[in-house]
C-alpha cells in the first residue's frame, strides 16, 4: 500500500466568465492528490493529514469518504482553519499559486496510528508541512520510523517560492528528507534551485524528474534514462505532476529496490507520463483524474 502523509487543502482555482472573476473550490494538496490518483490507478492507498474546524474542512472531510482510498486518517483541528491556495491560470492552462496558510491546520499532522503505518510499503511524505518547524519534525521522525520498518520512503520536493521565501535555508530543510528517502520526484524547475550536481549525486536514490509535455527522466545508482509523453491540449496543469507520481509509485509499490531494472523504470515513468498528462485535460487535481482502463489505452 502507498501510503500519502502531509498537507489536504482547498485548491481556488480562479476563472472568467462574463466579464466577472470567480474561484472554484477544487479539493486538492500534493499528497492528497497522489493518494486519490494511486487510488485511481489501481494502487491500494492511505491518505493522513489534517483540517480545520470549518467549512471547508466539512467539504474535504466527504469529499474524502467519496474517494476509493483504502484507508484514511484526517485529523480535525478545532483550533486553527484549513488551508486554502488560490490558483489562476494562464492561456495555456499553467498555474500560479498564492497560499493562504497563517496558523493553519496542514503542518499540525496526527500521528500515524500503528494499524495503518504497518500495512504500508511505500510512505509517501508532503512537503508543504516543512515550512514551519513542528512540520519538519514530524516529517523526519515519519522517515526514521519508515526506514526502520523496512519501508520505502517517498519525497517530492514540491517547492514553493511563495511560502518558502528563503531559498537557501529552504534547500537545507529538504535535504533532511531527500537524504533520507529512496524515491525523490524533482520538478525541472526544482533540480535548477538544487543544483544539477546535489541532484545527480543522489545515486542511491531513485531521482524522478518531470518534464511537462517533453515526459520525464530518472536517474538510479549512476544510469539515467528519458521517457517521452502524449501529447495532449492542457486545460489546466494543477496536480499534473502529482497524477505522473501517482503513476509511478503505483508501478512501483510491491516491487523491491533489489528488483529496480532500467525496463521496470522506463515501463513506471511512461505509466506516470500518461497519467499526469490526461490529468491535465479538465479543471482541478482530482475530479478529472483517468481511471486505470483510460490510461492503459494510450500505454
Amino acid at each position: 500500500m502507498i501510503l500519502s502523509v502531509g498537507e489536504i487543502l482547498v485548491d481556488m482555482i480562479g476563472g472568467e466568465k462574463d466579464g466577472t472573476f470567480f474561484y472554484e473550490r477544487k479539493a486538492g494538496g500534493a499528497p492528497f492528490n497522489v493518494a486519490c490518483a494511486a487510488a485511481k490507478f489501481g494502487a491500494e492507498s492511505g491518505f493522513v493529514g489534517c483540517v480545520g474546524d470549518d467549512t471547508v474542512g466539512t467539504f474535504l472531510e466527504k469529499f474524502v469518504n467519496q474517494q476509493n482510498l483504502a484507508y484514511a486518517y484526517v485529523k480535525r483541528n478545532g483550533e486553527v482553519n484549513t488551508t486554502l491556495a488560490f490558483v489562476e491560470l494562464d492561456a495555456s492552462g499553467e498555474r500560479s499559486f498564492c497560499f493562504y496558510r497563517k496558523n493553519t491546520a496542514d503542518y499540525r499532522m496526527p500521528e500515524v496510528p500503528d494499524d495503518l503505518f504497518d500495512k504500508a510499503t511505500i510512505v509517501h511524505i508532503g512537503s508543504l508541512m516543512l515550512s514551519e518547524k513542528q512540520g519538519v519534525n514530524y516529517a523526519c521522525d515519519l522517515a526514521e520510523r519508515a526506514k526502520k520498518a523496512g519501508k520505502l520512503v517517498s519525497f517530492d520536493v514540491n517547492f514553493r517560492d511563495d511560502i518558502f521565501r528563503d531559498t537557501q535555508a529552504a534547500v537545507a530543510v529538504y535535504k533532511q528528507l531527500i537524504e533520507k528517502a529512496d524515491i525523490v520526484k524533482f520538478s525541472e524547475e526544482e533540480t535548477e534551485i538544487f543544483t544539477q550536481k546535489y541532484v545527480d549525486g543522489l545515486t542511491d536514490k531513485l531521482v524522478c524528474i518531470s518534464l511537462g509535455a517533453q515526459g520525464s527522466r530518472w536517474c538510479y545508482r549512476g544510469e539515467t534514462g528519458n521517457v517521452g509523453s502524449i501529447k495532449v491540449s492542457p486545460v489546466d496543469t494543477t496536480g499534473a505532476g502529482d497524477a505522473f507520481y501517482a503513476g509511478v509509485l503505483s508501478q512501483l509499490d510491491g516491487i523491491s529496490k533489489a528488483d529496480w531494472q532500467k525496463t521496470t523504470l522506463e515501463q513506471a515513468l511512461r505509466f506516470g507520463n500518461v497519467c499526469g498528462a490526461l490529468n491535465t485535460l479538465g479543471r482541478g487535481a482530482i475530479d478529472h483524474l483517468p481511471d486505470l482502463e483510460t490510461v492503459k489505452q494510450y500505454l
